[in-house]
């Protein structure tokens, strides 16, 4: 790695995990967000002795090295920017691209709701550009394992790129491989997270791979992908009732009384699928759900809607909801309340 790179941050005789990156004041190496009034942001590589240049003059990098995160510094055309390490989230929006990354939004939401925890075992399919292999690593920590398959060498490479100047090096819990994930023989594995056209195609290796009780996480962008995925996963047989959901997020305007949603929002990006793994030779109970019609055939060879699933909500008195990250509500009788409240 040349000189000067972010791997010189790191302290002699420490396996980069990015954490000498992400405190204390700014060395030779480090990424720096300068933003300006307006709130645009730029992001430089600390060298002594150069100048970042804008329409509003330059600032010199040895105005930053020694300093604390916070600072405001002026360039040369009088004009004041703020001075903060870049989060994953500003690094992630900004990185270098071979395919899409994964938002944050939904790495936020892979990690909470795939429940990936430190020194938990991750089996990953489509490293992408390394985004979601950032949080990932980000969540099991140096303890833990990330196994990541890349279909594509230059997709595979990008990401590398990237997670390294992410985390100053390479992890050490990462390992990248240039194949598919169904050639792959991984087991014992905690998770599983699927970021790739087909996760159908692989559910009998991603089956073979999770422990009893792991979580299979998908990535889908389409509701055709969508409804494949959690079709294949109730016939699968190895997996509990799927989950489905997407998230939306959108920025707020507050200026004293002036409080409104803002203009814009990350809406659709993908749909996010999870299932638990079961035990081997366990069959899940029946879950009562009410298809669309014409959905099953019945008995005498037509289509109905309800024939074969059950009785719908209607016939039990119960509700049910099946969707968003894994959560039912259910009512029995008329103002009573059952679970416990949080």
């Amino acid at each position: 790695m040349p000189a000067g790179s972010a791997a010189d941050a790191e302290p002699v005789g420490v396996t980069p995990t990015g954490a000498a990156l992400r405190r204390g004041a700014f060395a030779v190496g480090d990424r720096v967000q300068l933003t300006d009034p307006k709130g645009r942001r730029h992001t430089l590589v600390l060298e002594p002795g150069r100048q970042f240049h804008t329409h509003r003059g330059a600032v010199l990098h040895d105005d930053l090295l020694g300093r604390p995160e916070g600072i405001v510094v002026r360039s040369t055309g009088g004009t004041d920017y703020l001075a903060l390490r870049p989060l994953l989230s500003d690094f992630v929006l900004s990185m270098p691209r071979g395919a899409t990354v994964v938002y944050p939004k939904d790495a936020a939401q892979i990690v909470m709701y795939a429940d990936v925890f430190p020194g938990a075992r991750v089996l990953e399919a489509g490293a992408g550009s390394g985004a979601l292999s950032c949080a990932l690593l980000r969540a099991v920590g140096d303890a833990g394992v990330l196994v990541s398959y890349e279909r594509r060498p230059d997709f595979a490479e990008v990401a590398r790129r990237n997670i390294e100047t992410f985390f100053g090096g390479p992890h050490p819990a990462h390992t990248l491989h240039v194949g598919d994930l169904a050639d792959s023989s991984e087991r014992g594995m905690d998770r599983v997270i699927l970021d790739m056209l087909a996760p159908w195609d692989v559910l009998v290796v991603a089956a073979a791979a999770l422990v009893p009780g792991g979580v299979l996480c998908a990535y889908v962008a389409t509701t055709t992908q969508l409804s494949r995925t959690v079709e294949a996963l109730r016939e699968h047989g190895a997996f509990a009732e799927p989950a489905a959901w997407e998230t939306m997020m959108r920025d707020w305007h507050v200026e004293g009384l002036a409080v409104r949603p803002g203009h814009r929002m990350v809406g659709h990006t993908g749909f996010l699928v999870t299932a638990r793994r079961l035990a081997d030779g366990v069959t899940a109970p029946p879950r009562r759900r009410r298809p669309a019609k014409g959905s099953y055939p019945d008995a005498a060879g037509e289509q109905s809607g309800a024939a074969q699933t059950g009785p719908g909500p209607e016939d039990t008195g119960q509700g049910s909801r099946v969707g968003g990250p894994g959560q039912e509500d259910h009512q029995e009788g008329a103002g009573e309340q059952t679970g416990t409240s949080v």
